[in-house]
C-alpha cells in the first residue's frame, strides 16, 4: 500500500524551511510529505477489499437514464432503495430517529449544508443571517458559508462570543471536528435555528449513547462507511417545508444526485444493516463496525503511547460512556487528533511539523490558536505509521525552535 504523500511546495514558508535543518528519521517516506490534513478515510479500505462480491453492484447501459426517481416523494431524486437503507441503518445502529422524518440526499454532506442554510433563510430579509459555531469549529464552515457571498446568510464566527440580538443559525458538530468532544448548542436563544452535523456519530468513533433527534441532522457515506469517492450524504429533517426547500436547492444546484452512486451506497448500507441484525458474528456489518472501532482504538493507543514519552505534545482526554450499540463502556476514538504543542518556543505547530514533512491543518483555521493542529486518524496504514515514527523522533529529540523548554 502506498502512503499518502506529496512533494514539498515551492512556496514553503521560511520558518518551515528553517526547521528542516533537523535530521528526519530514516523512514521509507523520507523524501515525501505525509498528507494528514485531510480526512480521507483510506484506513477502511482493507476491510472492504476483504468482503468479496457481496457488495458489488452491476448496472445495465440503459439504467438510470432519467432525472426522475419518485415524483411523489418530497426529495424526488432520492432512490427508494437508498431511503430504505438509510432508515434501516439508523434503526439498527440506534444513532438517529428517522421515523416520521424526511430524508434528503445530497452530493456529500457539503451540498446538504448549503441546502440547509438556504432552507432556513429563504426568502431572506434586510440583512444576511449570521451562521455561527463554537470554537474549535470545522475549518471549512467559514469558507463554505461565505463562498457565494449570499444575501441570505453569512459567517458570524464563534458561537461563544455571538451576542447580537437577531436571528442566527448555529451549527453543532457532534462529536466535534476537530477535537472529538460531544457538543451541545451554545447560544440557545428563541430566534435561533440549529443544524446538527453528525458525520462522526457512528460506533467506530464514539459511544452511541442515544438516538439523535434534532430538526436537521447531516450524515455522510464517506465517514460512516469510508466511501468518500461516492459523494453521498443524507439529511434527516423534521419539518416538511424545510425538506422541500432543501430539495429545491439541490434541484437548482445539480438537478439531483447521481443515481448510480445512490444505488452503490444503498447496496453497502443495506448489507451492513441486515448483517448487523443477524446472529452471525462473522457478518459484514458486525465485522465492519468491529473493524472500524478496533482500528481507531489501536491507532489512538499508539499515538497516546508516543505522546506520553515526552512533554512537547498533548491530546484531549475523553470520558468513557456506555455505548448502546456495542453494549459496553467505551471511550471515543475520534477521526482526528487535536494535537497541542506545549513548547513555549514553538509558536506555530503547523509550520513546525511541516519542517518534518508532516502536513497537518493549523488551529487558526478552526478559530483556535496556532499551537494546535488537526491530524487525520483515518488515513492509510503506511502514512499513519510514518507519522508515528516522525512524531516519536521529535519527542525523543525534544527539538523546538529554541532550547526545547516545555511549559
Amino acid at each position: 500500500m502506498t502512503s499518502m504523500t506529496m512533494k514539498m511546495p515551492r512556496d514553503q514558508p521560511a520558518a518551515a524551511a528553517a526547521v528542516s535543518r533537523h535530521a528526519l528519521p530514516k523512514d521509507n517516506g523520507i523524501n515525501s510529505f505525509l498528507l494528514l490534513s485531510k480526512g480521507d478515510p483510506m484506513g477502511f479500505k482493507p476491510f472492504w477489499g476483504s468482503v468479496g462480491d457481496q457488495c458489488n453492484v452491476t448496472f445495465e447501459s440503459c439504467d438510470f437514464m432519467s432525472y426522475l426517481t419518485d415524483v411523489g416523494n418530497v426529495c424526488w431524486f432520492l432512490e427508494k432503495d437508498l431511503e430504505d437503507a438509510v432508515r434501516q441503518l439508523h434503526r439498527t445502529v440506534g444513532n438517529a430517529v428517522t421515523d416520521d422524518r424526511y430524508i434528503v440526499v445530497g452530493t456529500g454532506s457539503t451540498q446538504l449544508y448549503h441546502a440547509a442554510l438556504y432552507a432556513l433563510t429563504a426568502p431572506g430579509g434586510p440583512e444576511p443571517v449570521n451562521v455561527v459555531s463554537a470554537v474549535p469549529y470545522y475549518s471549512a464552515y467559514p469558507e463554505e458559508t461565505n463562498f457565494l457571498r449570499s444575501a441570505l446568510y453569512k459567517w458570524g464566527g464563534d458561537a461563544y462570543t455571538f451576542d447580537k440580538e437577531e436571528a442566527y443559525i448555529e451549527v453543532v458538530t457532534m462529536p466535534n471536528n476537530p477535537d472529538g468532544q460531544v457538543r451541545d448548542p451554545v447560544v440557545n436563544r428563541y430566534d435561533g435555528k440549529l443544524i446538527h452535523d453528525l458525520a462522526y456519530y457512528w460506533p467506530q468513533y464514539t459511544p452511541i449513547t442515544s438516538p439523535a433527534d434534532y430538526d436537521i441532522m447531516l450524515f455522510t457515506f464517506s465517514k460512516s462507511m469510508g466511501h468518500a469517492g461516492s459523494r453521498i450524504g443524507w439529511a434527516v429533517v423534521k419539518d416538511k417545508e424545510v425538506a422541500i426547500k432543501m430539495t429545491k436547492y439541490i434541484e437548482l444546484n445539480s438537478i439531483g444526485v447521481s443515481r448510480e452512486s445512490q444505488h452503490r451506497a444503498a447496496k453497502i448500507l443495506g448489507v451492513v444493516s441486515v448483517s448487523v441484525s443477524s446472529d452471525n458474528s462473522q457478518s459484514i456489518g458486525t465485522n465492519f463496525f468491529q473493524y472500524g472501532k478496533k482500528l481507531m482504538a489501536e491507532r489512538w493507543t499508539k499515538l497516546r503511547e508516543i505522546i506520553s514519552h515526552g512533554k512537547v505534545f498533548s491530546l484531549p482526554k475523553y470520558m468513557e460512556e456506555y455505548c448502546q450499540f456495542s453494549r459496553e463502556d467505551t471511550q471515543p476514538h475520534p477521526a482526528f487528533a487535536w494535537l497541542k504543542c506545549n513548547d513555549a518556543n514553538i509558536e506555530d505547530l503547523e509550520i513546525f511539523l511541516r519542517g518534518y514533512k508532516i502536513m497537518a491543518r493549523g488551529g487558526n483555521l478552526f478559530g483556535s490558536d496556532p499551537k494546535h493542529v488537526r491530524v487525520s486518524m483515518v488515513g492509510d496504514e503506511e502514512t499513519f505509521n510514518l507519522f508515528l515514527e516522525r512524531l516519536s523522533f521529535i519527542q525523543d529529540t525534544n527539538i523546538g525552535y529554541g532550547n526545547g523548554n516545555v511549559n
